[in-house]
């Protein structure tokens, strides 16, 4: 995989973390304890991606930065 699209893998694995631990606790197999720590791990990876977009954004505003579009 080429750097010019670690970002968006970076983003991608977030996400894609985000949906497995939703479908766990959707699930309702997990005990109050269990989906109580997927529910931290949310709160982990959604600061994380977060993090990242907010990243990206200020590398867009960045003067003399082409899109990268």
């Amino acid at each position: 995989m080429s750097s010019e699209h670690q970002p968006d893998a970076t983003l991608d694995e977030l996400v894609g973390r985000l949906d497995r631990a939703a479908e766990q606790l959707r699930c309702g197999d997990l005990s109050a304890d269990a989906a109580a720590t997927v529910v931290e791990d949310c709160a982990s990876l959604a600061s994380q991606a977060s993090a990242e977009l907010e990243r990206r954004a200020r590398e867009a505003e960045r003067p003399g930065q082409d899109s990268f579009l």
